[in-house]
């Protein structure tokens, strides 16, 4: 019979996509989770994943396989929950689910109010790279709660955390006639049709926020670079690479370049959902996020309001 820790591995690489990222997110060794996985194929008889030159991709086989596999694992993690919980050792646990631009930049805040309010109460978190893949693993669930863009035909609880500002980061040492300085901190997004932007990875979905700004003015922005990783954006823009576009609560507080604000501005809502009948833990946290949520952290409304070179 497949072990959980099988299981477990197998539902990582889905949610990571990669067996190198599945691997780093368990901290376990790529050799060590490859071999599970083989030894869970041939226990079940068949393939799991079609390997691709940067990604896997689901079989059959791992598509009947999943949401069985969520199931148990979950089931796993709640049973240790409750029974640490009736001996005392433990205060419960909240499981949420978020896009790793909200772990990055809205998240921290938050979790430290809780954690003041909840010192008994473990967190875990599940970082999704897209919105789609976020709301399918709470739908399945591996969250008590998720926190990113309003998810399609969600039927369960929803609460608006508010809209979050796109901002546009601008390498720095740029002159006054550089097609990318900006006028009165704001910057045409159609005066950068010929520049190539730092992006992220297709399947990331920050990619796809840029892509339609672009496409509402009229053209599809070149590329210098794609990274996967939400945090790199900023740090190769301040490295001279070419512009990007970024949730403002990612932007570093120090940051070597130009803060302006798109022109028309770019922004998305941002919900904490759940199922139909969250329990009290999930309850209290929903209220605090929607209490406590910063999404124009203070040192960007300033580079905004002010001279925008920091």
């Amino acid at each position: 019979m497949p072990t959980l820790r099988q299981l477990e591995y197998f539902v990582a690489v889905v949610d990571e996509g990669s067996f190198t990222r599945a691997a780093d997110q368990l901290f376990v060794t790529q050799p060590g989770l490859s071999q599970q996985i083989a030894t869970l194929e041939k226990e079940l008889g068949g393939s799991l994943f079609s390997r691709l030159p940067r990604s896997v991709s689901l079989t059959p086989t791992g598509r009947a396989l999943l949401p069985h596999a969520r199931a148990a694992v979950t089931a796993a993690e709640r049973g240790r929950a409750a029974a640490r919980a009736v001996t005392g050792s433990e205060g419960g646990e909240l499981r949420i689910a978020c896009v790793h631009s909200v772990s990055l930049g809205l998240l921290p805040g938050v979790l430290r109010v809780w954690r003041a309010e909840n010192p008994d109460v473990t967190v875990r978190l599940y970082e999704h790279r897209h919105g789609d893949a976020l709301s399918a693993a709470v739908a399945a669930g591996q969250a008590d709660v998720g926190v990113g863009p309003v998810p399609t035909g969600w039927r369960g609880r929803q609460r608006s955390l508010g809209h979050e500002e796109m901002v546009v980061l601008l390498p720095p040492n740029l002159g006054a006639d550089d097609v990318m300085a900006p006028v009165g901190g704001e910057i045409a997004l159609r005066r950068l049709e010929p520049v190539p932007w730092v992006q992220y990875a297709p399947d990331h979905a920050l990619a796809d926020v840029l892509v339609e700004a672009c496409g509402r003015e009229g053209f599809r922005p070149r590329v210098a670079v794609r990274t996967e990783q939400t945090a790199a954006a900023p740090l190769l823009t301040a490295a001279g690479i070419g512009p990007s576009l970024v949730p403002a609560a990612i932007v570093p507080p120090v940051f070597a370049g130009t803060i302006a604000r798109p022109a028309p501005r770019v922004e998305r809502e941002l919900v904490a959902y759940t199922g139909a009948e969250p329990d009290a833990l999930t309850n209290r946290f929903l209220g605090l996020v929607a209490r406590t949520a910063v999404l124009l952290p203070d040192h960007v409304a300033a580079a905004l309001a002010g001279p925008a070179v920091l």
